[in-house]
Order: C-alpha cells, then structure tokens, then sequence
C-alpha cells in the first residue's frame, strides 16, 4: 500500500493627438516566449529613406536594426534590461527614447511620430507612453518585477510571489519542496505537475515534480507565473509555470546588503491539536494529540549583492549570496518516536552571471545557481502532561537537500531577421539523510499509543531508536537539458524552430527499514471475530491465541534503493503571424517522446511515437491603440512521468506486513508471545522481484496530457485603470497511474487458455479506458491480455476545471497601485492527477488511485485543490517620498474535507488498504461531500526610506496574517482504524495557516 502519513504600468495622460498617432500604428511584433529570458523591441517610424533603429543597453549591447517599406522595425531576443532607442537617418539620430525596460517574454512597443505632428500639443513620445496592454502576447500570465519584489509584503519564495498571480493557491496536501517552500496549485492541477525555470533552464525536480531550485530573493529580476496559453516552445507542465529571471551587471557599479529578522517573540502560538472521536487504547496525554502552541522559530537572514562591468560596454558581472539561519524547537504528536526536536536549519544560496558582449551580434551567457538546505538538531523526551521537556535521547538526522546548475546561453543575431540560440546546462540535487547516534540493535516503533492497556499498565512502551528508514549517503538526482532556436523574421512572420532535450538521473534513491530490517506498528480492532483482510489470508484475531481482546501488532519489512533515468525530446515550430494592424495569430506545433528506463538500464516507457501538441491563440486590438484587447487560446499539454514510478511500479521493491497477535510487551516496546495469524503479505505484489520491462506498462501507453482553452479580454477605462475577464477551461484527456489488480489479469489470462503467475506489483496504465497487458505464460511465452475498462471496474477517468476571472487594476502613478482579482472555479472530476493531497501521498504517477476498483467506488467529486472563490488584493501607497505602507489579502473559500472509511455498507477491507476507500460508516462519501472553512489572510507592510539616506538606506515591518487566522487546511480524513472502529483523529487539523508572524529588516542598496 502506497501511502505517506507584474511590473507595474504607468499609463500616461495622452493628448489627443497622441491617441490618434497610436491608433495609426500598424507593427509586427514576435509574440511572447514562455520561460525565456528576453524580450523584444517593435514600433512605428515614419516613412522616409535612409531610416533605421539603434537599441543600446545599459549592459552595453547595441543593435541596429533596419525599417521595412512600410515603417516597421522590429527587435527580437533582446536580453531583459533597460533600452535606449534611437531614430537614426542616415545614420544619425534624430530622435531618442530612453530608460525603455524590457519585461521577460514580452514585446514593447517604442514607436517614433511623424515630423509634421511633433508639436501638435506638444506631445512626446517616451518610455512612460508605452500602451498599457500588451497586445503582442497570447498567453495568460502575471509578470512581477525585482522593485515589486522590494514594495509588497510577501514571503521570500517562489511561490509566495506566484501566489499573486489568479488561480494560483497553495496545495492542499501541504507538500513542500525539496529546501522547504510551500508548494502551489495552478488551476486544480497537482502540486507535481508546474515546471520551474532559472534563466530559461528547467530547475523542475525530477524524481517527484515536488518544487525546483530558485533564486535568492535579492537576485530575482523578474518572475513570470504562466497560468496558461503559452508557446510551443515550451512543455511538460499541465499546471503552470514559474520563471525567474536572475538580475545581470550594467555599465554601473551596483552594491547593497540586507538583514532580515523573524523574532520568536513577534511569532505568535500554534493551536493544539486533539483527538475528535474518542481516544486510542494508551492515551500518552487524555485527548491531547498535538501540543503546536509550544513550537517555537526564530530566523535571521542575510542578502548581498554586488554587479557591475568588467570591461566597460563587453564583460558584466552579477554576483548574489543569501545566508538564512532558522533555528527552532518542534514538540510533535504523541504518536511519534521524536518528541521534541531542538533544530537548526541554514538555507543558503547564492547566483551568479557573467555576460560576454562578444560582439554587437553575439552574446555568451553564464549563470550559476545554487539552493540547499541543511538540517541538524538534537532529540529529547517530552512530558506531555505537564508539557516539559525529557532527557535528552539522540542526535537528530543530519539532512542535506537542494542542488546547484550551471548553464550557458549562446545568442547570435545572423542578421536583422535571423537569430540563433542554444542553452545548455547541468543540475545536481543532493538528498543525504545521516541518522545522529543510530543505534542499530533497536526497532523503530509506531502508534505505540495503540498498545494494549493490559499489557503495559496503562502507558504507552517506547524505546529510543528514532530511525525508521535507512537511506543511501551517495542518494542524489542530476539533470541536463539542451534547448536550441531559430528565430526568422518573414514579413508579418516571426517563425520559430528548435528542439528541447532533457536526460534525468535519480542516484541510490529509496530506502530500507532500520534496525533489524522490520519495524512495529500497533493496532486494534473492535471486531476481532471479524476476519482483517480475508483476501490476503489475514484472518481474524480473535482466532489464535491472546487475539480475542482485538489488540495485534504489524510487523512492516520496506527496502527500495536503486538508480533509474529518463530521457525527454521535444522539437517545435510556431509562427507569430500579424495578420494585420491589429490581429496578431499564433501557430505552433510540439512534438514530445518519452523513454524511461529501470534500474537495469531496461526500458520500460518508450513514448517515442508523435505526441502532437497544437497551440493555436490569437490578440486583437479591437480599438488599433492598445487599449482594449481580446485574446484567446487552445493548446495542448504533454507531461512527462517523474522518475518516481521507475522505483515503484517498475522497480524490485519489498513492502510487506505480517499479522501477529501478542501476549506482553518488552521493556524496549516490542511485542512478546506473538503469534502470526498471517504469512508476510503485500496488497501489491511487491516481493522484491524486478519485473520483466516489457510487462511493466500497458502496450501505447500514451503520455499525461491536457487540453486548455481561454478566452478573454482586457481594457482601459481611462489612463489610471485597467479591467478585464478571462473563462478558462482545462480538460485532462489522458493519466498515467499504477493498477495493482494482478489477479484479475490473470483470470483473464485464464479464460483465454494462458496459464500465468505473475511477479509484478503493479502495472502502470492509462486509467479509465481499456488497456492491454503484456504478460509471460509458463512456457516463457509472451501473451497479450486485454481488459475493457467495465471488466477493470473502474470509471472513466475524469479531471476538469472552469474558471471565471475578473480583476480591476490601478497602476502605479507615483503615489499608489492597487489590484483586485476574483476568480470563481471548478475542480472536479475522479482523480486529481499525479498526486492525493487529500492523505499526502508524495508518490507521483503511482498514487493509490487507480490500483484495485474498490478504491474508485464514490471517487467523482470535487478534488482536494478545488476552491471555489478566490479573491486577491495587492498594492501599494507612497504617502510621502519617505514613507510607503502595502497590503496583501488572500480570501480562499475551503477545499474538500474528504472521509475515507472501510469499504461499503458492510465495512469491508477487499484489497488490504485499510481505511482509504471513499466510504464513511458505510455511506458513499464522494469528495467535496464536506468543505473545510474559508482561508483569510491578511500581510502588511511598512518601508522607511529616511532622506538623510538619499533614498539608499531603507528599513521595513512586515506583518504577515495579521488577525493569526489559523484554519485548516488538511483535515484527516481517515474516518476508521479498522472495519467498526472509529479513529480517534478523524477531522482533526494536519495542516493550518501558518501562525502570524513578523519580519524586521535593513538595507542598503548603490
């Protein structure tokens, strides 16, 4: 059983006569390039011989690009950064735009008047009369910049920043990545399924799509969140995107440091948790569950950064560093074998950029990145009566996660029209876990809560072995990923072509049980005469002997290390069509395979037949001046498996439980007398026996893929707002999951005069449609065995999502900027794709969906990331050129609140997986059936900059969830601990809101 308990627009006053001019303008601008790390250039100059455009950046790049016969010119692949653009005749200015900033993957418009209307009202065309919307891209996404960044009130993540873009939330399970950020949902989406980028490279973590390497919070330029609609360029994701684009050197010198401080006494208590049905057979502490009000945390954070040119105009340097020290004390539930956990967590990072202007024609890019944790601390006893620390017991695991990449970018620009690129990069990811003090000769044990009361006095029988699991010191991930584009610009065509190759590794992965390889886990049952799991020859306690008062034991025996890789290949062609002045049409076309390969080098997945993946979308600016703009998009989405099943489904892994009943309990808290009433038995066949490769999948397995559709429109009320709407629709066409199910193959195998035994665990298939097996008969035969989706007992799979946004923006005017969205959506279906966030199962792509029909019975429902309202408020007020207060308000309706129970009326357990059927006392609960609380949170902030400082010197209070809203946002679902028996936890809290808390910093910024 698989289970684990934007920048900121200004909008100009235009005259008259400048509207008139900007409605006259007719452009081709390239479209918008999803997870890039550039932007482009396009406008208007008026007609005349001898005309070109000079673009010069502040990193010293200078491109001059020629002016068709019908005055258009356009830049493309321009590195993010601040422009001049220039109007040259005849090689010589004659008119200028300066300080013209770039935003990452989008177009911006610099268009120079005609002569004869330059002193009509004596408008200017500058940098800050760039039109509000962008008409050039097709996308949906929300770009927020570095000076953002510095104003709003967020947490200094990835995430917390993607989190304002609409229809983002944080997952329901609680997941986190791999240095401990709270992972988001992209429109119902699972937590695996969104793709990370560092400067156009694929940081995504391989194993379980869980997160991915980021940036230092000061070294971020840009990030952009893609909620949909975005380029052929780019895939494997049906969730969205997060982009990062890390800051670069200038032709100035630029230094600053800050100083960052969580105290523990701003940080205000967590709430106890408490049994909810009842309470268990050796209550440590009466209904006390969880003591988290006496958690404690304190951090302290330090920032640097310096860049600047090496050689003027040519060699630029960007260097970053972050330094984070979060030390703390954990009092964790009763039930486990460390009590209290005094911690000490240092999270450091850093970046790093050189750029090299070869030429005016050719760039060299190096980026480097890193983002680690490392964790140690030390474990002691607690009372949990008198609430007081113990003795001290063991030195905590000593916990190394996170990685570093290395990348470089190569960018030609061959000529005006023509423009080569190629990114190549390396990325290792460490996952060392070292137990402190490992004391090998005792067993771990677990729910000693559940021990007979007899048998130990009425207080639960522990021991000190804190080590459940053993892993390997050399366990790592590494990835390299090779992207080259062509850029041509044809006419009104900006045609692009290249490919996008991805190789993946996960290293002496898994792990094996401490101790003498097994560990205990207690249990019990109010029906002993009840027989537990008859199909696996689990019986009935109460038949042998000490088993009639319903109190057993379970001996667990877990080993899974081994090393697997995968290879991705994708090529694309896409063409940014302007029809004309105001249609611009996108056309592209991907194409990805996928091979996936076990721990012999064998591969199992081979998905190298064309999985096409149109994008079609299309921006019209309705009024010909940027000023109302209707966009739409279909594409579809192809997502490639994590390494996660090569260790599971088509790994040689050993997970097995025996069945004992007991007669005493040792001084070191394991069982005596023990009596089996089962052999060691496994609900999925995992003996330890690597399947053939070519049984593991159903033959054409097609990949994950999902198919989204938009609809939208954005416009200006006058220069100081901007509204708009959009209706999303996404629909997952295709999954991939594991089917444990063995013996009904078999009995098909039967009835068509095969004689199979099978060795496999599970299978991995498409769900809810037929599938056909590749089996192995008695003689060695390979046999093909197909089962209709009715004869495999499930229904047909089943994710959608709709979702309605609206949102009213104020850009910033130099006093205020202010945004609003609402977002009403829909999440539901049967599955809710790799993940269940409803139990926490980080097993991606082999979830316990899927493997036995029982488990699917009343499964159509809203899934665990479906909230629907979401509302979002930001901004920001400079009261004087001294002062500026910001807010940011999230209310969020609940997610599900699921009940999983014993199966149907009679309670039953058909395929050994305890309480996770979706029954709750002997009714269909469907998911949605109950709906935990709404989620408020309120951050706001502070910012003094004093004028003896000349604005360099600032210092910031940061509140975050002022009113201490604490809901929940994981209810334990389980609603038994065996058929008949209520599970003292049931609804209790396994995720809340993070307590408030407050940040005090300093900085300097040169």
């Amino acid at each position: 059983m698989k289970t684990t308990y934007l920048p900121t627009l200004y909008f100009p006053r235009l005259k008259a006569s400048a509207i008139v001019i900007a409605a006259a303008l007719a452009v081709v601008a390239p479209g918008a390039h999803a997870q890039s790390t550039t932007g482009s250039i396009f406008g208007q100059v008026p007609a005349g011989n001898g005309e070109s455009v000079q673009i010069k950046g502040s990193t010293g790049i200078t491109r001059v690009v020629n002016v068709d016969n019908r005055g258009r010119y356009v830049a493309s692949e321009l590195p993010v950064g601040t422009y001049t653009v220039s109007l040259l005749r005849d090689g010589n200015v004659v008119d200028s735009r300066p300080d013209v900033s770039l935003r990452v993957g989008t177009g911006t418009e610099v268009s120079f008047q005609p002569p004869e209307t330059k002193d009509l009202g004596g408008v200017s065309v500058n940098a800050t009369a760039i039109p509000p919307i962008d008409v050039t891209s097709v996308d949906s996404r929300t770009v927020v910049t570095s000076q953002e960044l510095a104003r709003l009130p967020l947490g200094r993540s990835a995430e917390a920043i993607a989190l304002l873009a609409p229809g983002v939330v944080n997952n329901s399970g609680g997941y986190t990545g791999r240095t401990g950020q709270s992972l988001v949902s992209f429109g119902g989406s699972a937590a695996s399924e969104n793709a990370y980028y560092i400067n156009g490279f694929n940081t995504t973590d391989p194993q379980r799509g869980l997160g991915g390497i980021t940036l230092p919070y000061g070294a971020i330029d840009q990030q952009e969140i893609y909620t949909g609609g975005y380029s052929a360029q780019y895939g494997r994701s049906d969730g969205g995107v997060i982009n990062m684009v890390g800051k670069r050197g200038t032709n100035e010198w630029h230094f600053g440091a800050q100083v960052l401080w969580e105290p523990e006494f701003a940080r205000a208590d967590g709430t106890d948790t408490f049994y909810t049905q009842g309470l268990p057979a050796s209550p440590v502490a009466g209904n006390l569950y969880a003591p988290n009000s006496k958690n404690r945390q304190w951090t302290t954070t330090y920032d640097a950064y310096v860049g600047g040119p090496l050689i003027k105009d040519k060699l630029f340097l960007f260097l970053a560093a972050e330094a984070s020290r979060q030390d703390g004390t954990t009092v964790n539930n009763v039930s486990k074998a460390q009590p209290y956990v005094s911690y000490h967590d240092t999270l450091p990072k850093w970046y790093g950029k050189l750029d090299w202007n070869i030429t005016d024609s050719n760039i060299l890019e190096l980026t480097g990145a890193s983002n680690k944790e490392r964790t140690s601390g030390s474990v002691y006893g607690y009372n949990y009566n008198t609430l007081q620390r113990g003795n001290f017991i063991n030195y905590a695991d000593n916990i190394k996660t996170g990685g570093d990449l290395y990348t470089a970018k190569f960018t030609s620009y061959i000529t005006d029209a023509l423009t080569f690129s190629a990114t190549y990069g390396k990325m290792n990811n460490v996952n060392y876990d070292a137990p402190g003090g490992y004391d090998g000769s005792l067993t771990y044990l677990a729910d000693i809560q559940n021990q007979n009361p007899a048998l130990n006095g009425g207080t639960s029988i522990g021991n000190r072995q804190i080590t459940q699991s053993l892993y390997n010191p050399d366990r790592h991930d590494t990835s390299n990923n090779l992207r080259v584009d062509l850029t041509y610009q044809l006419g009104a065509h900006t045609i692009s072509v290249g490919l996008d190759n991805q190789n993946s590794r996960a290293i002496a992965q898994g792990s094996q049980t401490s101790g003498p390889g097994y560990y205990w886990d207690y249990a019990y049952t109010t029906t002993p005469g009840v027989a537990l799991i008859p199909n696996l020859g689990v019986g009935a306690p109460a038949n042998y002997p000490n088993g009639g008062s319903g109190y057993y034991a379970i001996q667990y025996v877990n080993s899974s290390i081994a090393s697997v890789r995968s290879a991705q290949r994708a090529q694309y062609i896409e063409d940014k069509w302007q029809l004309n002045d105001r249609w611009l049409l996108s056309l592209g076309l991907r194409n990805d395979q996928f091979t996936d390969y076990n721990a012999d080098a064998q591969s199992y997945i081979r998905q190298t037949r064309p999985q096409w993946a149109p994008r079609l979308g299309f921006s019209w600016d309705v009024n010909g001046d940027a000023s109302f703009k209707v966009y739409g998009n279909a594409g579809r989405y192809y997502l490639g498996l994590p390494l996660n099943p090569a260790l599971n489904a088509a790994g040689a892994y050993v997970a097995t439980q025996q069945y004992f009943t007991y007669s005493g309990i040792a001084a070191d808290g394991t069982p005596t007398g023990l009596t089996p009433f089962s052999n060691a038995v496994s609900p999925n066949n995992t003996y330890g026996v690597l399947p053939d490769p070519k049984t593991v999948t159903a033959q054409n397995l097609k990949p994950e893929y999902q198919d989204e559709f938009i609809l939208g429109f954005t416009k200006s009320i006058d220069s100081q707002w901007v509204y708009g709407a959009k209706l999303t629709q996404r629909v997952l066409r295709s999954g991939i999951d594991d089917y444990c199910d063995v013996p009904t193959i078999e009995n098909k195998a039967a009835a068509l005069g095969y004689n199979v035994k099978a060795t496999n665990s599970c299978y991995l298939i498409n769900p809810g449609r037929a599938n056909t097996f590749t089996v192995v008969d008695n003689t060695g035969a390979y046999r093909n065995v197909t089962l209709s989706n009715v004869e495999m007992g499930f229904p047909t799979l089943k994710r959608k999502y709709y979702g309605l946004e609206a949102f009213l923006e104020h850009p910033f005017d130099g006093t205020w900027y202010g945004k609003i969205d609402y977002v009403f959506s829909r999440s539901y279906g049967d599955t809710e794709g790799q993940l269940r966030s409803d139990i926490q199962q980080t097993a991606a792509s082999t979830s316990i969906d899927w493997d036995f029909p029982a488990l699917m019975s009343s499964s159509n429902g809203a899934q665990s990331n479906d909230h629907t309202h979401q509302i979002k408020l930001f901004g920001y007020y400079q009261i004087t050129p001294e002062w500026q207060v910001s807010g940011n308000i999230q209310l969020v309706s609940g997610n599900p609140r699921n009940c999983l129970g014993y199966y149907g009326p009679q309670q039953t357990d058909p395929d050994g997986y305890g309480s996770f059927y979706h029954w709750c006392g002997g009714q269909p609960s469907p998911p949605g059936t109950h709906r935990l609380p709404w989620n408020k949170q309120v951050d706001l902030g502070g910012t003094y900059r004093p004028a003896f400082g000349e604005g360099k010197l600032a210092f910031s209070l940061n509140i975050f969830n002022v009113f201490n809203s604490q809901t929940i946002l994981n209810a334990y679902p389980f609603y038994q601990i065996s058929p008949g028996t209520p599970d003292p936890l049931y609804g209790s809290a396994v995720e809340r809101q993070q307590p408030r808390y407050v940040r005090l910093s300093a900085s300097y910024d040169y």
